[in-house]
């Protein structure tokens, strides 16, 4: 028998706006991440704001979840409808609302993604430029406070927004912001709603800060001996004032995997590549003088590309790391993105890399060194208890010692399901002032439950 709220839901939207079939619950049970799928009753398929508010408006009614569902490519099991009920997806909300260029600023829907906003905007000169490796969606972006490699010069999805428009739970339709790009008035709730996972409200337009694109753009590589001297090099590279635009650290371990995926040719050391992008002149200026530092930190195999086509390549191979690893049948993939103070950051990659080597286990550290932030990869079989224990370990403690050293248990893949546990260590009293919000803007906890914190 339907449950009369699904009935509701069918009589709202239209014919091929919602399903119930067994493929769309499937996909939308699970998204990258090694959690436990779950799947939806039915998933939804909203084409406005208005959608958005009259399905919300069933929810409310019936006390129904609902869960943002954005591409699925989170890692922290963020769209997975835990408690059952809808599953939104918003990839049909995917327009461009407004441009303009004029003023670097463009409002989207939640849908579209990046690459697809990049090849609207990229015409005119500008960029979008946070890349978190996916081709994520811009919603999925903002709810999860996305990052990526280019973070260190751009910073993060909290600083490239301006202003949402949200529905809340009782249906309340709001702005954030406005469309200045600095404001001293109010509380900041465009933070508040960046990074929320979709557990405060339901994100159905974005305006973003964009940027010219560079002149000019080389890319670089080098090795060391050790993680350690990578990461001590990339410390020194920031206190020098070199302006850099990616600066991303691999062990080892992972060119090998990386060669062996995609036979990319890479030093198989550790390894540190870099992008300087900006005047050609001051571009040149740069990547000399950071060779020449380098160099005086015993840096060996320095290389700049050739041409745009082998930079490309360079980063793609870098994209391309987790997918190395996951690559292995049978096996299952973990890891964790902490991010530290950079001074802390050869502590912290020791750390890691010891509490693999010492798990027996195969994994790497990768990352987005250029502002704290590194990743563990770490494979494992999952029908082995012994194992599964040891990787779940390795996470765990590099997580508790990244709070101890002043830094956060994730750095980008945000909490979802698997990052709770640290919620109360990292924030301590703040949790409280959180959980308040919660309830104050979800009294029902329809959004998104069983996130972030239970």
């Amino acid at each position: 028998m339907t449950n009369h709220w699904i009935t509701q839901l069918q009589n709202t939207l239209k014919a091929d706006q919602y399903s119930t079939s067994v493929s769309e619950l499937y996909r939308h049970s699970h998204d990258e991440s090694e959690h436990t799928p779950v799947e939806p009753q039915i998933v939804c398929f909203p084409e406005s704001t208005e959608d958005v508010v009259a399905i919300m408006g069933i929810a409310r009614e019936a006390s129904i979840p609902v869960t943002p569902f954005g591409i699925g490519s989170g890692l922290e099991g963020q769209a997975i409808p835990v408690k059952g009920g809808i599953s939104l997806n918003f990839e049909r909300m995917n327009q461009v609302v407004k441009f303009s260029p004029e003023d670097l600023l463009v409002t989207v829907q939640p849908g579209i993604t990046r690459l697809q906003l990049n090849s609207i905007i990229n015409r005119h000169g500008l960029q979008f430029p946070v890349d978190p490796g996916a081709d994520a969606s811009i919603g999925g972006m903002a709810a999860n406070n996305a990052s990526g490699t280019t973070a260190v010069r751009y910073g993060v999805m909290r600083d490239q927004i301006i202003d949402l428009e949200v529905v809340l739970a009782d249906g309340t339709l709001l702005h954030t912001g406005t469309k200045a790009k600095k404001s001293s008035s109010g509380y900041h709730l465009t933070g508040l709603f960046t990074g929320s996972e979709g557990t405060l409200g339901l994100i159905t337009e974005i305006t973003l800060k964009l940027h010219g694109i560079p002149e000019h753009t080389i890319a670089a590589s080098c090795t060391f001996e050790t993680p350690h001297e990578c990461a001590e090099a990339a410390h020194m590279i920031l206190l020098s004032g070199i302006p850099v635009q990616r600066m991303e650290f691999v062990d080892a371990y992972s060119i090998g995997k990386v060669n062996a995926f995609g036979k990319y040719g890479l030093p198989e050391k550790h390894s540190l590549f870099f992008e300087f992008a900006g005047m050609k002149s001051a571009v040149e200026e740069e990547a000399a003088l950071a060779q020449e530092l380098l160099h005086d930190m015993n840096a060996e195999n320095w290389r700049v590309a050739a041409d745009s086509e082998e930079r490309a390549l360079i980063w793609k191979a870098r994209h391309e790391m987790a997918y190395a690893f996951r690559h292995q049948a049978g096996m299952t993939v973990t890891g964790g993105d902490v991010c530290v103070p950079i001074s802390k950051l050869p502590e912290l990659i020791d750390f890691a890399l010891e509490l693999i080597a010492e798990s027996g286990l195969e994994g790497g550290a990768l990352g987005h060194i250029g502002d704290g932030n590194f990743h563990t990869t770490i494979s494992y079989d999952a029908k082995d208890p012994v194992q599964k224990l040891a990787a779940e370990k390795i996470n765990e403690k590099l997580a508790y010692r990244a709070i101890e050293l002043e830094g956060t248990c994730t750095g980008e893949h945000g909490v979802g399901l698997g990052k709770m546990k640290y919620q109360d260590a990292e924030h301590g009293a703040a949790i409280a002032v959180m959980k308040n919000m919660k309830r104050m803007l979800d009294p029902d906890n329809l959004l998104n439950p069983g996130k972030i914190f239970k």
